[in-house]
């Protein structure tokens, strides 16, 4: 496996939902800003606006004073509508594996990369992108992930860096 792959491939955790980025865990961290992906990552494509479970888990990060910012490769009315009555730092068409959209969310929440954690589903955008800028990268399974030959060539190549990082991580 080509190691600069790996370097940027590999997350440093994988949860099983969102739900389980617990106080403890970001306070051992010194997480003070997440930057999250939205579809598949909070919710299904299909779900336009919050679940009450992500509201919750928001209003969970308020009460630890920790930022939220969104970066999605979504079209702007599909993020608009999701960060609405949210407010939070949000930006759409991101271009995600690369960094520029990134850098602006981060800059415009006042994040620094070493309190920063980045959130997402998949290892060839979100990963990529999180680790280029240096951000712990949480990775969970998509929530419901599209069939399409597109999505399950993407898995595909995803295997062997999630492999790697169980081997890395046993339970």
């Amino acid at each position: 496996m080509n190691m600069l792959f790996e370097k940027y491939l590999v997350p440093d955790l994988v949860l099983s939902s969102f739900r389980d980025l617990t106080p403890a865990l970001l306070d051992e961290r010194g997480i003070r800003n997440i930057l999250s992906d939205i579809d598949n990552t909070l919710v299904t494509y299909d779900d336009a606006e919050p679940t009450p479970d992500v509201l919750s888990f928001f209003a969970m990060l308020a009460e630890l004073g920790i930022k939220i910012g969104f970066l999605s490769n979504n079209h702007a009315y599909r993020v608009e509508r999701f960060n609405r009555d949210l407010g939070y730092v949000a930006i759409a068409d991101a271009g995600k594996p690369g960094i520029k959209a990134a850098k602006e969310a981060m800059e415009r929440m006042g994040a620094e990369p070493e309190t920063t954690l980045f959130l997402g589903d998949q290892l060839l955008t979100d990963a990529a992108c999180a680790k280029q800028l240096g951000l712990y990268t949480v990775i969970v399974p998509p929530i419901k992930d599209r069939t399409d030959l597109f999505n399950r060539s993407k898995r595909l190549i995803e295997k062997p860096y999630m492999k790697k990082y169980h081997a890395r991580n046993p339970k």
